[in-house]
């Protein structure tokens, strides 16, 4: 048994604890009234076992019911019916069953026809910008339509018109994002090849506006039009969210049939998705959220306590999935900031997460420069949803996890 000095950190105290000496652990304790709380926050031997949980989890319900009855049984038994935010939930709900049948998913079409625009890439929210379009930049030979393609300007046209078109790679590939394919193909071909062979369709206006793809639309000699990651349509999720995420299987798949209002999944397809009527009984998946956003304002120390005694902990982001899930649930609070279990340690200088992840992923706001001390991490509730870094005392909502 070794034993380890420790910090002191909120009352000016020092403690002095044992420590075995298979432990890989040091340890910040926190001295809170008549609690000490410890919190693990990095290894020195590198034998850690890291907890890791999922945000949400998806259920298959093996009964046959109508798209509504289904809803109606998610939300009293989980939280909705499922929703999908990118190719990696979809492996993850297919993966939930041995089922090869068609099951509902919690997208549905009942908006009156109102379409709105999204982008393709899962996470990049859509906002309207009128000094990137030119609303009357369509050629002669193209029809409006629901597919964004730029060429000086952004144009609607029709998704069945075939063009070159512009990939964006999350890993640069050549030292380039954006990527310019020389293929005629329809809207939802350059999406599928985007997505298998980079990342997906170039998406957002820091992209198709910046100065990066200026660069790639003047390499030709010639001007031509290119398709980007720009589509509108009218279905919505289930429980408001606006994941812009969609997986239809364009040979069965038809948008224009009007008494088709809600999406299944079709397992024995890969899990691409079509729509049927809603009163039609289907097996159907729901989903968990594993996560809960308190809307009281507390201190950041209150709101650990709160969600250790209530639920689990204060949540953690690990990486950019679990950024734009709990980017869906801050838009709810009612405080410009929402605790996460960020904590940064003055004596030893770095930020640590309570529930022992290390702090790889980041996503702090441009205006962040100095750490402090008594210092925590909150994420910005409004867009872009940067990370903030807050003093203790200040009093936001805050996210607990449940498990």
């Amino acid at each position: 048994m070794h034993w380890i000095l420790f910090l002191h950190i909120l009352m000016g105290k020092w403690i002095i604890l044992p420590v075995l000496s298979s432990s890989s652990l040091l340890i910040e304790c926190f001295l809170l009234t008549e609690h000490i709380l410890c919190l693990s926050y990095f290894c020195i031997s590198g034998q850690c076992c890291f907890f890791t949980c999922r945000l949400y989890e998806y259920h298959f319900i093996a009964e046959n019911k109508s798209w509504y009855e289904a809803q109606r049984y998610c939300r009293e038994k989980y939280t909705d019916l499922a929703k999908v935010f990118d190719m990696t939930d979809m492996s993850r709900l297919r993966n939930s069953t041995p089922n090869q049948g068609e099951a509902w998913i919690g997208l549905n079409n009942n908006t009156g026809g109102n379409r709105t625009w999204h982008w393709s890439l899962p996470g990049v929210k859509y906002i309207q910008n009128d000094s990137s379009w030119n609303l009357n930049g369509r050629t002669v030979n193209e029809l409006p339509g629901n597919c964004g393609r730029k060429r000086d300007k952004l144009v609607d046209v029709s998704c069945d018109s075939t063009m070159w078109f512009i990939c964006y790679s999350e890993m640069k590939k050549d030292k380039k994002t954006l990527h310019l394919i020389p293929k005629l193909m329809n809207w939802t071909e350059a999406q599928s090849y985007c997505r298998s062979n980079h990342t997906d369709l170039a998406s957002g206006l820091n992209q198709v506006d910046g100065k990066e793809i200026e660069a790639l639309m003047k390499s030709k000699n010639s001007s031509f039009r290119a398709w980007i990651g720009l589509f509108r349509d009218s279905w919505r999720w289930s429980d408001g969210s606006d994941f812009s995420f969609r997986y239809w299987d364009m040979q069965l798949f038809n948008d224009t049939q009007s008494n088709k209002k809600c999406a299944m999944t079709l397992l024995n397809r890969s899990g691409k998705w079509s729509s049927d009527e809603c009163d039609k009984e289907k097996p159907f998946f729901c989903y968990d959220d594993n996560l809960i956003l308190v809307g009281e304002n507390k201190t950041w120390e209150e709101a650990l306590y709160y969600c250790r005694e209530n639920y689990n902990d204060l949540v953690s982001i690990t990486n950019s999935d679990e950024q734009n899930w709990i980017q869906e649930k801050v838009k709810e609070a009612n405080s410009t900031y929402v605790w996460l279990g960020l904590r940064y340690t003055c004596t030893l200088g770095f930020w640590f997460w309570v529930t022992d992840e290390v702090v790889k992923y980041k996503n702090w706001g441009s205006d962040v420069t100095t750490d402090g001390c008594d210092m925590s991490g909150a994420i910005n509730a409004g867009s872009p949803h940067e990370w903030s870094k807050q003093a203790d005392n200040k009093k936001f909502n805050f996210i607990c996890s449940k498990k």
